[in-house]
């Protein structure tokens, strides 16, 4: 068995052992955290919880006065027990005087009345304090997937790029719902149970010490039985947590991949790789609950032995009348002891929870954990607007040690449009990445106005850009909400006019609920192009004064991409604009053209400079000729 490269022997057990409680003990206290402020609900937790167990052990040690009034016909008379901290004997003395003053049925109904006034109090202060425990489980659920879920929107895109995006889901929506039941259950347990096997043990050492002592000698046997029951269960949750974040990746992308699987014959393929990791799922499932199950029968058992070799013990004191206890007190002892079964059983099952909660909350602090790779330096400020030029000066990047960008310099001036082309892998997408700050360059500078683009807050730099990619990244959605998204104060009348400019007023209202309508998941109930114009029009609403347009035409066909490119050619009226083009033909009004090859610039000019320069890019203008015809 391993933790972190640690190997258990014989001789290093105890020293790993510490290690691993002393992590667990991190990891615990950190998930804690997010209950902050944990004293709003602690405080009168920890009031209600005290109040319930005092009143639910009043209810037991009123047990024994109510069978001595049932059964003890005598008629001597009582005497008061010397020691007053002796509640059972306490309770027995006035119960006696009260028998001994009124008749043994209004003796035995006020008994009855106390006992149920102890029941409902017991019950009342039971019931709020799991109210307010269960506030605290959802505020902590609250703040814990909140956390979550900003840190991860706020990580860079390659981080996407490297993880599966469904145990990503995996992590924000079952490991923190697990970490949630287990470890703030867990802080209920460590608080109520100790405390009420505490007042249940005075209680039983005030009856008899004797009895106690003997019966505790034999605990320690079940505690280890069940630890050793329970000592796989982190691995175990682990393992569990990681299979379930993988087969919700297959489900992932066999819904959004569900076109291609029927379309190659796919089917079985996917259907076994599913199916395998929900069977390796199902057998660490299956092997952990084996060994939760376990451990409850197991105490269970534990405990009643003990229960049953008290009975044998004290009973056969009691009937030769060799100790202090008579009768109706020692079935009391014995109801009282049984009770401590329920919270020692409770205490055992939240360790059994609790490896499986520390295993997800690892999992999902490593999630808050992860570091945005690209951050505003420290003073960055605003940017208030675009004015004069950008430039690349000296830009060099490379992918895992991979160069794509090689010493790149050229200018954007404002008001111009500059066109990106060459072969695939020559370093275009990663230079219009740069400019949103999607990734920032090794060597060389990005800067808007002369000023590093590093130097300014990334959240007002977005805001001059407008980004129109190859996919049309839409939401399930109505039109009106998809094309607002990033402006939701935005009005209908500028919603429409953002339509009209990209050419989708008029397929918008000829939908059934016209800008009303919802668009279904990624946009599946309209056209390519139809989706494509409506990113545009998302684009135009900002009024953005620099345009960043990534092969937005190349994936339509000739009709849709007219209207596209009419759309196109609207929005890139007065701004700035970086094009990636394939189809060539629709940057030869550029006003600079860059060619680019294994990550440099090998031609720059206009479309007639460089067709009549006869260099790389008339070979990509006489290609795409041959290929049209």
């Amino acid at each position: 068995m391993t933790k972190k490269g640690w190997i258990f022997d014989g001789e290093n057990d105890k020293g790993v052992c510490q290690t691993i409680y002393i992590d667990f003990m991190k990891v615990y206290f950190r998930l804690l955290s997010f209950a902050k402020p944990i004293y709003k609900y602690a405080i009168p937790y920890v009031l209600f919880t005290l109040l319930a167990i005092l009143f639910g052990t009043l209810n037991l040690a009123l047990l024994a006065p109510l069978l001595t009034t049932l059964f003890d016909h005598g008629t001597s008379v009582p005497v008061r027990p010397e020691n007053s901290y002796d509640i059972f004997k306490m309770f027995n003395y006035y119960t006696a005087i009260a028998k001994s003053k009124y008749d043994p049925f209004d003796t035995l109904l006020g008994v009855c009345a106390v006992i149920v006034t102890s029941v409902l109090l017991s019950n009342i202060f039971r019931y709020l304090s799991e109210r307010t425990m269960e506030n605290l489980r959802i505020h902590t659920l609250l703040n814990l997937r909140r956390t979550v879920f900003n840190n991860v929107i706020n990580l860079h895109l390659g981080f996407f790029s490297n993880e599966r995006k469904g145990d990503i889901m995996s992590k924000v929506s079952a490991d923190v719902q697990v970490v949630q039941f287990s470890v703030t259950g867990t802080l209920q347990v460590i608080f109520k149970e100790p405390v009420t096997i505490i007042v249940y043990l005075v209680s039983l050492f005030i009856i008899s010490y004797k009895l106690t002592l003997i019966a505790l000698l034999v605990a320690p046997v079940g505690g280890f039985v069940i630890s050793r029951i329970v000592k796989k269960l982190k691995h175990q949750a682990i393992a569990s947590h990681q299979s379930y974040g993988t087969m919700i990746s297959y489900l992932d992308e066999a819904l959004n991949g569900m076109r291609v699987i029927k379309a190659f014959n796919a089917i079985r393929f996917i259907t076994n790789r599913f199916n395998g990791e929900n069977e390796r799922y199902s057998g660490i499932i299956r092997s952990m609950v084996k060994r939760q199950q376990l451990a409850s029968p197991v105490s269970e058992f534990m405990g009643v032995f003990m229960v049953a070799g008290i009975l044998v013990y004290g009973g056969s004191l009691v009937l030769n009348k060799q100790g202090e206890l008579d009768a109706a007190t020692f079935i009391a002892y014995i109801v009282l002891f049984s009770q401590l079964l329920r919270p020692a059983k409770a205490i055992g099952l939240a360790f059994t929870n609790i490896h499986s909660g520390i295993a997800a909350g690892e999992r999902v602090l490593a999630l808050i954990d992860e570091q945005a790779k690209y951050q505003d330096r420290p003073g960055a400020r605003p940017v208030d607007g675009f004015h004069e030029k950008i430039t690349f000066e000296n830009i060099s990047f490379a992918y895992d040690g991979k160069p794509v960008l090689k010493d790149v310099s050229f200018e954007i001036p404002k008001g111009k449009k500059v066109a990106l082309v060459g072969p695939s892998g020559g370093g275009k997408s990663t230079m219009m990445d740069l400019l949103p700050r999607f990734i920032h360059p090794d060597s060389g500078r990005v800067l808007i106005d002369g000023t590093d683009m590093q130097d300014v807050q990334v959240e007002s730099l977005r805001s001059l850009m407008g980004i129109v990619n190859q996919d049309s990244i839409l939401f399930n959605d109505t039109i009106f909400n998809n094309i607002a998204f990033g402006k939701p104060d935005a009005t209908q009348e500028e919603v429409e006019a953002a339509a009209r400019i990209a050419n989708a007023h008029d397929f918008i209202m000829s939908t059934e609920n016209g800008y009303q309508t919802n668009i279904g998941d990624k946009g599946s109930k309209l056209s390519g192009g139809q989706r494509q114009r409506l990113c545009i029009a998302r684009a135009v609403l900002n009024n953005p004064p620099i345009m960043l347009l990534d092969e937005a035409t190349s994936a339509l066909d000739t009709a849709s991409e007219r209207l596209v490119q009419d759309a196109l050619n609207n929005l890139m009226m007065n701004r700035t604009c970086l094009i990636i083009a394939h189809r060539l033909s629709t940057i030869q009004d550029a006003d600079i053209i860059l060619v680019l090859e294994n990550g440099r610039i090998i031609e720059r000019g206009t479309h007639q400079q460089l067709v009549s320069h006869q260099g790389q890019y008339r070979s990509l203008i006489d290609m795409q000729k041959l290929m049209t015809h």
